[in-house]
């Protein structure tokens, strides 16, 4: 009765927080593309203040996550994120619009200290039985968002503009807020007082690198996001280039995509009990190594359509592997500064080949890309394979621990 509570307050919260992101996202970029006639530099500043806060903040806050009361540092950056948005909100009254960049700076900055508590609190609240049930339900929400945000974004802003766009996003952020309070208090979490923040940091990646699943689980990760990065740009251009369509026709993949991924972690869920994470992972791996290379060499609209749908349906099923792997290979006292690691790791490797897709495009073609993003998806689902090795071993440990325990 726990768990499920548990789990239903995360789930309401973070429908909370998907509704004002989503809002938030859709209605400044077409804000700022209204205000600046489309300006690329100031466009690029969106992302900016969305994904540098990730680089600088995710270790930093992972490590704060293990120091301080989650359930507390979830609420405190709900509560400051939606307090951020009176001074967005007043900066306008005074005509200054660029403060719209401060409130998804600010948000995206405290999400590096919420999320990795959030990630401790499922360490804590749910058993390892149920993580991979929990984080499939988790994936399925972020997905149903991921198919109808940017419809309800672009709704609300055509209807109601820019101002109750953030008013809404300021309201979410304090209905999450409100919502936590209530998750239960079944264990005793003592805060970490006095200790220097630097040598935890440091103990953290020693326990990282120690820990060779999780070594291997964060170069597979590197590499995977090598490969999103350098075909998420070019999505419009499988289009364009390799079917000969116009641009239109992108909103028909990308909702083959999205579809993809509500019946995929929906499927997640119902796996769940019986499939090993790993499993899901390599399967997830390799699905979008085969898929990303059919999407590149396709001349037909059905094949690029299928290609996508199944490249989304296999989406949930290894972010939930990830994030199970990482909760049940971690001790509880690292999850923060563990998380803080390996979400970087993803995070930068993409942002670093989406800065140069566009020029490699052009040097090289659309069909060379999606075959190198193929190939490192492969490399990625041949990496996870010493990785069983190491689950079994694992396992048998534990087995025999527990028989040792019962006798």
């Amino acid at each position: 009765m726990l768990v499920n509570r548990y789990l239903g307050i995360i789930l309401v919260s973070t429908f909370f927080l998907q509704l004002g992101i989503w809002v938030r996202n859709i209605a400044i970029l077409l804000y700022v593309v209204e205000q600046t006639n489309g300006d690329g530099f100031a466009v690029s500043m969106i992302s900016v203040a969305e994904f540098l806060p990730i680089f600088v903040f995710s270790f930093i806050g992972g490590a704060f996550a293990d120091r301080w009361n989650p359930k507390k540092t979830m609420i405190w950056c709900d509560l400051l994120s939606s307090i951020s948005i009176l001074f967005v909100l007043l900066a306008f009254m005074f005509g200054t619009w660029k403060a719209i960049f401060f409130a998804t700076l600010v948000s995206s900055i405290l999400s590096q200290f919420s999320q990795p508590s959030g990630m401790k609190l499922f360490k804590l609240h749910v058993s390892a039985d149920n993580i991979q049930a929990g984080m499939s339900m988790f994936q399925t929400v972020l997905a149903i968002f991921m198919l109808l945000g940017p419809i309800l974004g672009t709704f609300v802003y055509q209807q109601f503009g820019i101002q109750v766009c953030i008013g809404l996003m300021g309201l979410s952020f304090l209905l999450s807020a409100f919502v936590l309070i209530f998750i239960p208090s079944g264990h005793k979490i003592e805060e970490v007082r006095g200790s220097n923040l630097l040598k935890e940091m440091k103990a953290g990646l020693t326990y990282l690198f120690s820990n060779r699943l999780l070594t291997y689980l964060g170069i597979s990760f590197l590499i995977a996001g090598l490969a999103v990065g350098l075909v998420v740009p070019l999505g419009i251009f499988v289009i364009t280039d390799r079917l000969h369509l116009s641009e239109e026709y992108y909103q028909w993949i990308a909702a083959s995509k999205g579809i993809g991924m509500i019946l995929g972690g929906a499927v997640s869920l119902g796996l769940s009990k019986r499939v090993s994470p790993l499993y899901l992972l390599t399967t997830g791996f390799a699905v979008n190594a085969l898929c990303l290379m059919a999407a590149g060499m396709s001349t037909y609209f059905w094949l690029t359509f299928s290609a996508e749908f199944f490249i989304g349906f296999v989406t949930p099923a290894f972010q939930v592997a990830i994030q199970t792997l990482i909760l049940k290979n971690t001790e509880e006292s690292f999850i923060g500064r563990v998380n803080g690691i390996l979400t970087p790791l993803f995070m930068g490797a993409m942002v670093l080949t989406m800065s140069f897709a566009g020029w490699l495009k052009d040097a090289l073609s659309v069909l060379v890309m999606y075959e190198i993003a193929g190939v490192l998806f492969l490399i990625s689902a041949l990496i996870t394979i010493p990785m069983f090795r190491m689950h079994v071993k694992q396992a048998s440990y534990e087995k025999a621990e527990t028989q040792a325990g019962i006798s």
